[in-house]
């Protein structure tokens, strides 16, 4: 696919708009690169390219109707003007996702659900390299798909996305041989606007499966369980409650919580569906070691174990990881407000959390709604060194400290991994 003589305006410099600008480049596009920003980390030497312009500081609502494509990053929501203008004048809008897949050859294992998702695709892919050695990690995880997508022909690999409702939302004939949908509960609603907008984002990861494709779905889950009617492909449930056949037990999962034992499920009925022997699958999982900031262990200290668990992003989240836990629980939460009831998660601090230490943009309300149940054992820190040293003087030996925020990490850091490793940095400092 080329792109010689097509004017493409690519909005949006994180590393999902920098992959996608180079890959048009790659294939002759003339381009326009696009961003909020006045001064945007940009590599000078793609600056520096002939076929490359600029358009820095607002949107590019002026500059719209001179450029053939627009090529829009996740973090831009699709109701902006100039995108509703773009797609009024039949301008094609894809994402990165979208425009990688144009160029795809090798068959696409795409996953995608509320929670879970990079635990499950990291364990997916790790499983599938073992029998697949040339396969790639691409997505929402951190590595762009067009970075990887021309690395691969589609002799003997898989490409295993994690795909987000914000990437999903750009997509136009993205059609990956395996999709999965883990989980729905509400999450990003501050940009979907309601639960049935969300969903629907979700369920384009399988829009374009045909009936020689798979789409794996929890039966548990009554979002997930009604997407069975909504697609072409053939669907693989994954359940906790049958056990039709033993692939390994699960006293031999090397991660904690039930919501692990979920996550181990998923990826088993995407590897089967793959064609992945039992046996690798099995050697990939008990092999397998928690993904950074999602519940991973940071040290021990005076007998408290410190946790950093920053990737929890929304409520359920953060449920599923202070149920993972037997031990008293000094739990830091809070971040920026993405219009989340925190009811349902406060509800369970009687029973796991011995002490709350709230921060960031939603500190008061997590603390008020804590008030509301009658639960009192609260503390608000101004930063993350506080928090921690806050947590460190609260704890005795036996507890845990646990940062799962349960919500996003923009209000105080650029994103939750910042988030995490300024956690796990001030927890080193302890002594």
């Amino acid at each position: 696919m080329t792109y010689t003589n097509k004017k493409i305006l690519v909005c949006g410099m994180g590393i999902s708009g920098i992959a996608a600008a180079n890959l048009l480049l790659r294939h002759g596009a003339a381009i326009t690169l696009c961003d909020l920003n006045p001064e945007p980390k940009v590599d000078k030497e793609l600056l520096a390219h002939p076929s490359i312009s600029t358009y820095f500081g607002k949107n590019p609502d002026d500059i719209l109707d001179k450029h053939d494509m627009l090529v829009l990053s996740p973090g831009i929501p699709c109701d902006l003007p100039f995108v509703v203008a773009a797609k009024a004048m039949g301008m094609p809008v894809w994402g990165e996702v979208e425009l990688a897949y144009r160029h795809s050859k090798a068959p696409i294992i795409g996953i995608t659900g509320t929670n879970g998702k990079t635990t499950v695709t990291s364990l997916v892919y790790d499983i599938v390299k073992l029998a697949h050695p040339s396969s790639v990690l691409v997505g929402n995880i951190g590595i762009p798909f067009c970075d990887m997508v021309e690395t691969l022909d589609e002799s003997d690999a898989f490409i295993v996305a994690e795909i987000s409702s914000f990437q999903l939302e750009t997509i136009d004939s993205f059609a990956p041989k395996i999709s999965a949908v883990l989980n729905m509960t509400p999450d990003h609603l501050n940009r979907h606007k309601t639960m049935e907008a969300y969903v629907e984002a979700k369920e384009r990861i399988f829009k374009n499966q045909g009936v020689d494709d798979i789409c794996v779905l929890n039966f548990t889950n009554s979002y997930t369980k009604a997407m069975a009617s909504k697609t072409k492909a053939e669907v693989i449930f994954f359940n906790q409650s049958t056990k039709d056949e033993l692939v390994l037990p699960v006293e031999d999962i090397p991660i904690p919580g039930n919501h692990n034992l979920e996550n181990v499920l998923a990826a088993i009925a995407i590897c089967k569906a793959a064609g992945i022997s039992d046996h690798i699958i099995r050697q990939g999982i008990m092999a397998f070691k928690a993904v950074e900031h999602r519940l991973e262990f940071v040290k021990e200290l005076g007998g408290v174990r410190y946790y950093n668990d920053s990737k929890a992003t929304n409520i359920d989240s953060t449920i599923k990881a202070i149920q993972a836990f037997n031990s008293p629980i000094i739990l830091i939460a809070g971040g920026q407000d993405k219009d989340l009831d925190f009811n349902d998660l406060v509800k369970y601090f009687p029973e796991n959390v011995k002490r709350l230490i709230a921060v960031g943009e939603t500190a008061d309300a997590l603390i008020q709604t804590c008030k509301a149940h009658s639960y009192f054992d609260t503390e608000q820190a101004n930063t993350m060194k506080d928090a921690v040293h806050i947590a460190s003087l609260a704890a005795k030996k036996g507890d845990i400290v646990l940062l799962s925020p349960a919500c996003a990490s923009y209000d105080m850091f650029d994103n939750f991994e910042q988030r995490g490793r300024v956690f796990k940095g001030f927890v080193h400092e302890l002594s």
